[in-house]
């Protein structure tokens, strides 16, 4: 049996974060992966970073985005990990006079708060993105966005938290965990236990059957995304690409709706969604279905044919240009659509990271960081307030 200060588990862009910045507090860390680093959403997703900047009076978000971008720079630029790290910027196209002027709406207020934001023309947008179809309307501009490799980003940060002296151990399912009377966690393996005096929930979509262990009903549920690619290209685009068809469905979407932004609802599709680069490598990479299908993970050629006919409105070339392959992985959902960082109150010196939904890989290394502050300090950073475990994560009810 071992004995760690603080265990994690779970092995994806959060996870591996909280790891690191733990580690480097000095103490004994250990991450437990089912799997191997990056197996799951953070290492199959399409590698794009959000960020508008931090704004005028900086929120959650603002944090995890702009946080985030500075820490796969720092990865990168100052530690020497070739993750593919590329501020590339962003174009978010506007295909309908409803999404113009949702878009035009949506900008100056965007400006006001004091984000990095501009509506460009189309001959602008041609001027960065030569390939972009010039009927489009026009397109937001976001020149803080960028993108890196997900699998060897996630990688990274679990080989820097190793330097820092923290253990990883893949291949390590949890099948049970119990809380001592002295408060610890006993974590049960196939391979070994642990006794933690602090555990921390950062599996992601299996965070609820985890919780379940421990008697708690956390309201993440998995939402299925699909991605494809093509065969490596030479420099085609440059940019991230999003569109704003989804974002203005969203925005009129009933808050009713539990998880919001989906692209399905009971088996019906109500958006296109859309996102997605061009590689270091040559590959277009798009994805954009959300739907909830459980643990499914095996793609839809439907929803993939029409994501790919999305993509070739916005770069006519793909007409072109076949696909590759395609795949899908399980995204994090909150069932009120916020994240949920901080630590647990019900038990004592339980922590969870989780609910970034389909973002995140570009907003996990900031939230690792701030729960591992929160962990050494024991005050808890004022921007989690907005995450609060406590809103939402209660007792499973009693089996009659």
């Amino acid at each position: 049996m071992q004995e760690v200060d603080c265990l994690i588990i779970g092995g994806g862009i959060a996870g591996v974060s909280t790891a690191y910045h733990l580690a480097g507090y000095g103490g004994r860390v250990t991450l437990l992966e089912r799997g191997e680093i990056a197996s799951e959403a953070s290492g199959v997703n399409a590698g794009q970073i959000g960020a508008l900047g931090w704004g005028h009076m900086p929120n959650l978000q603002s944090y995890l985005t702009m946080g985030s971008m500075e820490l796969f720079k720092t990865l990168q630029l100052d530690h020497g990990y070739d993750i593919a790290f590329r501020q590339s910027g962003a174009l978010q196209v506007i295909q309908t006079e409803a999404q113009d002027a949702f878009t035009r709406g949506r900008v100056p207020d965007l400006q006001a708060d004091g984000y990095q934001v501009e509506l460009l023309s189309m001959r602008e947008a041609r001027s960065i993105e030569p390939e972009i179809n010039p009927a489009l309307l026009g397109v937001m501009y976001m020149p803080l966005r960028g993108q890196a490799d997900p699998k060897v980003a996630t990688q990274a940060f679990a080989q820097a938290a190793e330097r820092h002296g923290a253990a990883i151990r893949t291949g390590h399912a949890v099948t049970g965990i119990q809380v001592r009377a002295d408060g610890a966690y006993r974590v049960e393996t196939p391979h070994e236990s642990f006794v933690a005096g602090k555990l921390v929930l950062a599996a992601g979509a299996w965070c609820a059957p985890i919780g379940e262990m421990l008697g708690l009903k956390i309201p993440i549920v998995p939402i299925r995304g699909q991605m494809w690619d093509t065969e490596p290209l030479p420099p085609r685009t440059f940019q991230t690409f999003s569109s704003a068809e989804s974002a203005s469905h969203w925005d009129t979407e009933s808050r009713a709706e539990t998880p919001p932004e989906l692209t399905h609802r009971q088996g019906q599709r109500v958006t296109r969604h859309i996102y997605g680069r061009q590689t270091r490598e040559g590959e277009l990479r798009f994805g954009g279905d959300r739907e909830m299908l459980g643990y499914n993970q095996t793609p839809d050629p439907a929803g993939i044919e029409i994501n790919y006919g999305h993509a070739k409105e916005l770069l006519p070339f793909l007409q072109a240009v076949p696909i590759r392959r395609t795949w899908a992985g399980t995204m994090p959902f909150s069932l009120d659509g916020a994240p949920i960082i901080g630590g647990i109150p019900l038990l004592p010196n339980l922590y969870i990271v989780s609910g970034l939904a389909s973002s995140g890989f570009g907003r996990g290394p900031m939230a690792g960081k701030l729960l591992a502050d929160y962990i050494h300090t024991g005050h808890r950073p004022h921007v989690l307030a907005e995450s609060d475990p406590a809103r939402c994560v209660t007792w499973m009810p009693e089996k009659g």
